[in-house]
């Protein structure tokens, strides 16, 4: 199997349990209706795991498009293999989301809330706020690639370094996945959005697409930041590139600051 097709199925299969898990949680007439967010963060951090134990070994299961960028630039990855390996993780999130939708169809009728049909797919803010929404999403992603570094960087009994990895994803869950939903992963978000607003679920309302460039573009800051200050800090391999990337960061915060302050609000998310 290539690295590309590892990469497809992959996050196929994050995206089947991760997005199953939302849809057992909020559709009606689940069995797991309504059983909270601790089974979000279990259910996502098992979907990481599995996903990893599935094809760690053939592409390294990065399975998220600002973990590939951040291990470029640390890198460890070439910038070469990049772009299909964004493309496979867009396309298997995709698929995965075409899963979870048959895997839930009659549940799809039965549910009239159209956010939480939509929150099966894509996340939104618990608080609509531009600046803190894209720092949300900064943070989280940044903490994602520097505990995956920092545990790649000790030695491990063979095998357990994924079922670790999906219990960092359940702390930053836990911890810091409340305001925003905790997207973390462009394709995680992207990619089932896009088949929320292509497959026919019923009542399900809009794609809320004002706000989707947040769960793209903070979670590739925060790779980026994250493989940055490991390479700097950790590696102690500081070059122009660190401060390349911050002043380009440092501009979208301010930009995204003044628009907060002006007033500007990301949309609700069943809109």
């Amino acid at each position: 199997m290539s690295a590309f097709l590892g990469e497809l199925i992959g996050t196929m299969i994050l995206i089947a349990l991760g997005g199953g898990v939302c849809a057992g949680v909020s559709l009606k007439r689940s069995y797991a209706a309504n059983s909270g967010w601790i089974v979000i963060a279990m259910g996502w951090g098992l979907a990481v795991a599995m996903a990893a134990y599935a094809v760690g070994p053939i592409s390294g299961a990065h399975l998220n498009p600002a973990l590939t960028v951040g291990m470029a630039l640390l890198g460890a990855f070439p910038w070469a293999d990049v772009p299909a390996y964004i493309a496979a993780q867009l396309l298997g999130a995709m698929a995965g989301a075409v899963l979870v939708y048959m895997h839930y169809l009659p549940h799809w009728k039965v549910t009239e809330d159209a956010g939480a049909k939509l929150g099966v797919f894509a996340t939104g803010p618990a608080v609509p706020h531009l600046f803190g929404n894209l720092m949300s999403e900064i943070i989280g992603t940044f903490i994602l690639v520097l505990g995956i570094l920092a545990i790649g960087a000790n030695e491990l009994t063979a095998g357990i370094g994924p079922f670790i990895v999906g219990f960092l994803i359940v702390s930053i869950g836990l911890s810091l996945g409340g305001t925003t939903g905790y997207a973390i992963n462009p394709a995680r978000d992207l990619g089932p959005r896009i088949m929320h607003m292509l497959l026919p679920i019923p009542g399900k309302g809009g794609s809320n697409w004002g706000y989707a460039w947040v769960p793209v573009a903070g979670p590739m800051i925060g790779g980026a930041l994250g493989g940055l200050f490991y390479k700097t800090v950790f590696l102690g391999q500081a070059d122009t590139l660190v401060w390349v990337v911050s002043g380009i960061v440092l501009v979208i915060l301010v930009i995204a600051l003044l628009t907060s302050r002006r007033g500007g609000k990301v949309s609700e998310q069943a809109k």
